[in-house]
C-alpha cells in the first residue's frame, strides 16, 4: 500500500470518509432547499388563483 491508501485518502489526496460524510449531510435536505430557493411563492399563488378563476368561469358556462 502506498502512503495515501494507509491514511484513508485517494491517490489525489482526497479524504474519502470526509467526502462521504459531507455528501450524507447535504443529501438529507438537498431538494427541499434547492427548489424552495428557486420558487417565487407569490407568483405561484397568483397563477393558481388565475387558473381557479378560469376553471370556475368555464364551469359556469
Amino acid at each position: 500500500m502506498n502512503k495515501n491508501q494507509q491514511s484513508g485518502k485517494t491517490s489525489a489526496g482526497t479524504n474519502a470518509a470526509k467526502v462521504k460524510q459531507q455528501n450524507a449531510a447535504s443529501a438529507s435536505n438537498k431538494f427541499g432547499t434547492e427548489f424552495a430557493s428557486e420558487t417565487d411563492v407569490q407568483a405561484v399563488k397568483k397563477q393558481n388563483a388565475q387558473a381557479e378563476a378560469k376553471k370556475n368561469q368555464n364551469a359556469g358556462q
